[in-house]
């Protein structure tokens, strides 16, 4: 377990500038910078990074946080991993505890799965440049891909060797559990009675044996996932040339792309990306110079997909080869392309190639020369593709209408009208006529896939405006319960942001004193025996209380690099204008305007509070009327009902 002074030397070191930059492009603006949100499709830069504070945020889709919360919302990262990455792109060394029995048992199966899968890209490796088989054949195999030495090195390819069970047994030798190597995929457990095993124990295999070996990286670097092709004569006529990891807790296909680590730093600088099929299509293209390029080896492209991309670029280009699957390829990913705010272009190529073949028959420059040449925006790929011959009208109509839909997805007005008097240009059609059509599609909405893959990802509907979504919330009725959660969040607030600071109130004989604002809250709510209805809030209060003595305890600071990931995203949530009472940060507020804000958020917390615990005493009377304490309850809550109501009413509705 990593110690506290350690975590104290991470945190002081630490940029969060530098930290998003790793995986968003970030331009200066003022004091801060700002970039794309990589938590939700952000075609304008709404994600916004502010060093002197510490934090990030994004203000439409509200997610952010310190260095720590941003790394493990977007990499699925564990606090302890999220603090070695920091601690390794900082160059501390990290010192750490024997850990107890206990927390042996508690640690986290995500980071086990990691560590396994970092051994086995090793192993594996270590048996293509090491072993006689792996450098007879897996080393052969890409010696006539024709892969150098470096690129080898490069995308850490290697060979998994012919014996069944060669890696699980080296592995178990190593200390690595079964578990984790049947997690991760890289075993799988075989029926005892199938494997005609007769000795009672467990049978294991290797799921990627006499195969060469494609490790799939993560944005961050950490290996996630393994793809191992056949390489002799099983691959004509098998129905699986690669095998892939299953999914699991660390790897969901539909999140990854390959190539991406090796990728990211050419795609912001070239501010392009081009999408490939497979896996020796990047590493040619690579080897070739052009190194701005992925895969989603053989997916249909996703949401997930898409959005990362779109951290380091809106422009995209389809490089398939011509044949029926890389047109269909191309079809099915181009409207959600579009619909996502990517700026789509298409590019088959020549003679039966495929970007390997070709990139390793071309120079960089040729092959850059040839794309500049030969791609088409997706109107020109779909015209083309669809209405070339095509003289029976029905069929045309269709063909039109399915590139009208394209269009209808393109949110940006200049933009889609742009394409609108290009596409009646081009089809010989009036319009007006296609302006029709595609409002139509438009008011139809987003493709169901998407909006499926928006729901899964909780993201709401882009199409809702705030006041539709505040006429929405009308609609559905805002309960007195829903008021006193609003009003927690305020007090809360007030308890992150300016807790240890003082007020003067007055004491129970009228005298002047002076209590920190979250003794003044805690006071004020307990003696009726108050509580949060939030059970994180009161533990925030109660931490803040136990640190109020400490020396120097700033309690902003304190809750902004808070372990807890949800408390100190709370931290950094910026307050606006619309929430005065929690005291915006960017406002030096005095101990007056304080004490104001206090007592307001303190009386609207006491009215909505006892409106709802009214109507549960209410809803438990029906339930029980026999309960003399439910009756007491009810009367002594309005009695406190009735001599707020004169503090109140002037307020509050």
């Amino acid at each position: 377990m990593i110690d506290k002074p350690t975590i104290a030397r991470i945190m002081d070191s630490t940029k969060i500038e530098e930290v998003v930059s790793e995986f968003v492009t970030l331009k200066k603006r003022g004091i801060n910078y700002v970039g794309l949100c990589p938590f939700h499709n952000d075609s304008h830069p709404s994600f916004s990074v502010s060093p002197t504070r510490g934090i990030c945020h994004c203000f439409t889709c509200g997610k952010g946080g310190n260095a720590i919360n941003f790394l493990m919302e977007l990499e699925q990262m564990t606090y302890p991993e999220a603090l070695r990455w920091l601690a390794d792109k900082y160059h501390i060394e990290i010192q750490e505890r024997e850990m107890t029995n206990e927390e042996k048992q508690r640690e986290n199966e995500r980071e086990s799965m990691f560590i396994v899968n970092e051994w086995a890209a090793k192993y594996f490796q270590d048996i293509l440049q090491n072993d006689v088989d792996g450098r007879a054949i897996g080393m052969q195999y890409f010696r006539s891909r024709g892969f150098r030495d470096d690129i080898i090195r490069k995308f850490q390819l290697g060979f998994a060797l012919n014996q069944r069970t060669a890696l699980f047994d080296e592995a178990v030798k190593k200390g690595y559990q079964p578990k984790y190597l049947v997690d991760t995929g890289l075993c799988f457990k075989v029926d005892k009675e199938e494997a005609g095993n007769k000795s009672g124990q467990d049978k294991y295999l290797d799921r990627f044996s006499g195969r060469a070996i494609f490790p799939w990286l993560s944005v961050s670097g950490k290996v996630v996932a393994f793809g191992g092709r056949v390489l002799d004569t099983r691959t004509k006529g098998v129905s699986q040339k690669y095998v892939n990891s299953p999914d699991s807790i660390i790897y969901h296909k539909e999140r990854e792309l390959y190539g991406l680590y090796q990728a990211k730093k050419a795609i912001a600088k070239e501010d392009c990306v081009y999408m490939v099929e497979g896996y020796t299509d990047v590493i040619s293209m690579h080897q070739c110079g052009i190194e701005n390029v992925v895969a989603n080896s053989g997916t249909a492209l996703s949401i997930h997909q898409i959005r990362l991309l779109h951290r380091f670029t809106s422009n995209i280009v389809l490089l398939y080869d011509g044949d029926a699957a890389g047109v269909h390829a191309a079809l099915r990913g181009t409207d959600m392309l579009l619909e996502e705010e990517m700026n789509v272009k298409v590019l088959f190529l020549p003679d039966g190639n495929d970007p390997d073949s070709f990139a390793r028959s071309h120079t960089a420059a040729d092959f850059r020369k040839y794309i500049e040449e030969n791609q088409k925006d997706f109107i020109q790929f779909k015209t083309d593709l669809s209405l070339n011959g095509v003289t029976d009208p029905v069929k045309r109509s269709q063909a039109i209408n399915s590139i009208v839909e394209s269009i209808s997805k393109i949110k940006n007005q200049i933009t889609r009208a742009s394409y609108i008097t290009d596409c009646a240009h081009r089809l010989g059609v009036n319009e007006a006529i296609i302006v029709n059509a595609l409002n139509n599609f438009v008011r139809n909405g987003m493709s169901e896939q998407v909006k499926a893959e928006r729901r899964a990802a909780g993201l709401r509907d882009p199409k809702a405006t705030a006041p539709q979504q505040g006429m929405q919330a009308a609609m559905r009725g805002v309960t007195p319960l829903d008021k006193l959660l609003e009003v927690e969040d305020l007090l809360v607030k007030l308890i992150i942001h300016h807790g240890e600071k003082h007020i003067v109130v007055k004491d129970v004989e009228g005298n002047d004193i002076e209590l920190p604002i979250a003794q003044y809250i805690y006071l004020d709510m307990s003696g009726d025996e108050f509580r949060f209805h939030n059970e994180l809030y009161n533990r925030i209060l109660q931490e803040t209380l136990e640190h109020l003595e400490d020396e120097n305890f700033v309690a902003e600071t304190y809750f902004a690099n808070h372990p807890n990931p949800e408390v100190s995203r709370i931290a950094s949530l910026p307050t606006g204008e619309q929430e005065v009472s929690t005291a915006s940060l960017q406002l030096q507020l005095n101990a007056e305007k304080l004490r104001q804000f206090v007592f307001k958020d303190l009386l609207s917390f006491r009215t909505h509070y006892i409106a709802q615990r009214l109507i549960e005493v209410q809803q438990e009377f029906a339930r029980n009327p026999s309960n003399r304490e439910l009756v007491e309850e009810f009367m002594k809550l309005k009695k406190m009902n009735s001599l707020l109501a004169s503090q109140t009413n002037s307020v509050f509705n």
